[in-house]
């Protein structure tokens, strides 16, 4: 694949983008489900078509191994892309209510699933396809227009997509800015309908208070210190491939990677032993030789990690290698587990996003959920045990976006629920119809008939004995008497 260079939208082109996608939905031109369905499919042909084209180009953003790419990015998309559109007539359709107080049921009551109208999706570099598409395939779906402000960190993906998206889908619905800091501030300084951010924690807080001005509503995707959590009677061997198959997937560079591990001291041995057979059983000739193990996206980004194992007070039990890639563009830093680190580690003190793993040791699980709950809340708390009363206490006893227990990563994979994050690690959920209800909202729906005014003259003045009975019955409900005060927690599980 040849390189290409990404030109930068030009500023005074941005507000005449925004205007021209506002008149394209006042046009009501994205507002029929076939309309809908048509862009849908577009989109999953995009992909489909040019595969080859999208794996080159992370390959030299990122030196991601194609697999990642065919199942990780490209995969992904086109079938949520083509479930999307077998399900808008569903999502779409407006819902009959019924309403439970007797006077109120001859009212026509609805709710109808609408638009929010024109929205800004803001990508990261780490994902770059699937981070930009599936919120826009979400969009697409709930009848919005969308501007796409990709990442200038990886920008052979930026060239590619700006030049297939017009390509594929309505140009006059879908569109691409790029740049870095004056255009997205460009971008921010506009009044949206909704914001989606995935990335940093910091960065959030500069989108919020921008959104804030125009009261937009926002989704943050973000992502945080995600803690595992070992049992020490779970299987470690399983438990140690499958933490060390999430930390290594793109390099550690993904917001849901394992970040650090809590461990028993009876347990780490066996646990270390087994990640650093699973490593050598993977890589046999080395994480830096294998084609099968994605690069660090830039030097800066290497800087930093590099940095971290410089100035740790733990242990290195498996890699610590650093090096270049194969064409020498980007640098490369093997999967690296950190023994002995302590709670004020510069390794703890904030999202590693790399291919380091440190363990940290804890004298029981108490203290793991301890442990938890004293830092912000982590996009995703992973847990390895097979034990109900240890799953329920940490269920119960943590906050996280997600949990998940003997794996890891692979809650990604399941399109039937909703991923997002909670306080530090952001808010709001997409994925399959999440994602729809992110870019539409609920618009109440009531006709009152005309036949029924008989049944409503009593809210006229002037007011007498009968009005004040009927307007005021509701507060002369009975009020149940309180049963046995507390209980167990059994009905939440």
């Amino acid at each position: 694949m040849a390189s290409f260079t990404t030109e930068y939208t030009p500023l005074e082109e941005i507000p005449k983008i925004r205007t021209q996608l506002r008149d394209t939905f006042a046009s009501g031109l994205t507002l029929p489900p076939a309309y809908r369905i048509q862009q849908l499919r577009q989109l999953a042909r995009m992909c489909q078509e040019n595969k080859d084209a999208i794996t080159d180009a992370l390959a030299l953003d990122l030196g991601k191994p194609k697999i990642e790419v065919l199942s990780g990015e490209i995969g992904h998309i086109i079938a949520r892309s083509l479930h999307a559109a077998e399900h808008v007539h569903e999502w779409t359709r407006p819902e009959k209510v019924e309403v439970d107080t007797p006077w109120q049921k001859e009212w026509d009551t609805r709710i109808y699933r609408l638009p929010k109208g024109v929205v800004l999706v803001i990508a990261p570099w780490n994902y770059p396809m699937a981070l930009a598409l599936q919120p826009l395939l979400g969009a697409i779906a709930a009848g919005c227009c969308v501007v796409i402000k990709l990442s200038e960190i990886a920008p052979h993906h930026a060239s590619l997509l700006t030049r297939l998206l017009p390509q594929y889908l309505d140009s006059r619905a879908y569109r691409i800015v790029n740049g870095g800091v004056p255009e997205v501030t460009k971008v921010l300084e506009l009044q949206w309908d909704h914001i989606f951010y995935t990335g940093h924690s910091a960065v959030a807080r500069i989108i919020s208070a921008a959104a804030a001005k125009h009261l937009t509503p926002l989704t943050l995707e973000l992502g945080g210190k995600s803690p595992v959590i070992i049992d020490p009677a779970s299987d470690l061997t399983l438990a140690a491939r499958r933490v060390l198959y999430g930390k290594f997937n793109n390099a550690g560079q993904i917001c849901v990677s394992p970040d650090y591990v809590l461990i028993h001291a009876s347990a780490k041995p066996a646990f270390i032993a087994a990640l650093q057979e699973a490593c050598k059983e993977w890589f046999p000739n080395g994480c830096l030789e294998s084609d099968d193990f994605a690069s660090i996206v830039n030097p800066t980004h290497h800087a930093r990690l590099k940095g971290l194992l410089d100035r740790t007070k733990g242990q290195i039990v498996m890699g610590g290698r650093v090096g270049e890639d194969k064409n020498g563009q980007m640098v490369r830093m093997e999967l690296t587990v950190v023994d002995g680190v302590e709670e004020d580690d510069v390794l703890m003190e904030g999202e590693i996003f790399g291919p380091i793993l440190p363990i940290v040791e804890v004298r029981d699980i108490d203290e793991a959920i301890e442990f938890v709950r004293a830092r912000p809340h982590p996009l995703v708390l992973y847990a390895f045990t097979q034990n109900d009363e240890v799953r329920r206490k940490i269920l119960l006893r943590t906050t996280s976006g997600n949990i998940t227990f003997n794996d890891t990563v692979m809650q990604l994979s399941v399109n039937e629920l909703p991923f997002g994050g909670v306080g530090e690690s952001g808010h709001g959920r997409q994925i399959q119809k999440w994602s729809f209800d992110i870019f539409s909202y609920e618009r109440s729906y009531v006709d009152i008939p005309p036949h029924v005014e008989p049944g409503l003259s009593h809210r006229y003045p002037p007011y007498d004995d009968r009005a004040m009975a009927m307007m005021s019955a509701a507060t002369n409900i009975e009020i149940p008497t309180d049963e046995i005060a507390g209980g167990g927690v059994e009905e939440l599980l």
